[in-house]
């Protein structure tokens, strides 16, 4: 099983789920969807903007060096060097064809779904190899980065979810109508899950 972690600038959530699942062994990699990589700079108005790719060491260097105490104390330098153990750089979803297909991916805002969504929908679906894709919104701070990546891994983490075969059934569920059986048990473990943690979750499927 391979998991996929995204929200818009692979800085954040993203990254801390990406740890978090890592360290638990799963297979996971991570991305954003936005345009370019955007943290907080002095001011709303003037963000610290990058592009996808730039080494993570890079823009820590770079922040460093234009305000380590304001940096330091909004957690911008604690998060990139925490993401410097995990990967080079950020990486952007869209670009992401040849890193190979993702059983499950796992985004943390309503508009990165809905961009993974149209993404996958708009590639050539080749193989009709399956992939479930589930939205659990969380702000982006670093506090909620790291309830989500829990709640995250826990779900990843569901017996059903790491059924190849009950995937496998549910993509056919939708391709051809095969035995509904498969989509109830996705229905079930999403509905379970929003009891148990009271957070709401969309999924939707696509296929490469």
């Amino acid at each position: 099983m391979r998991f996929a972690m995204v929200c818009s600038s692979n800085m954040n959530r993203s990254m801390e789920a990406h740890s978090l699942l890592g360290r638990a062994g799963l297979d996971v990699a991570s991305y954003g969807t936005g345009t370019h990589v955007k943290l907080p700079g002095p001011s709303l108005h003037e963000p610290n903007v990058y592009d996808f790719g730039t080494p993570y060491n890079v823009i820590y260097d770079d922040l460093r060096r234009k305000d380590p105490d304001l940096y330091k104390r909004n957690g911008l330098l604690p998060m990139l060097k925490r993401n410097t153990s995990v990967k080079l750089a950020p990486q952007r979803w869209q670009d992401n064809a040849g890193d190979g297909l993702f059983d499950v991916i796992f985004s943390f805002e309503e508009r990165v779904f809905d961009l993974i969504v149209d993404d996958m929908h708009n590639r050539e679906q080749r193989m009709l190899k399956n992939a479930l894709i589930i939205n659990m919104d969380v702000k982006d701070n670093h506090e909620e980065a790291g309830v989500g990546a829990k709640l995250a891994l826990d779900l990843c983490q569901k017996p059903s979810l790491l059924d190849q075969h009950m995937l496998d059934g549910l993509g056919w569920v939708l391709l051809e109508g095969a035995d509904e059986d498969w989509e109830e048990i996705i229905d079930d473990l999403i509905i379970t899950f929003e009891k148990q943690h009271k957070r709401k979750l969309t999924y939707n499927m696509a296929f490469y």
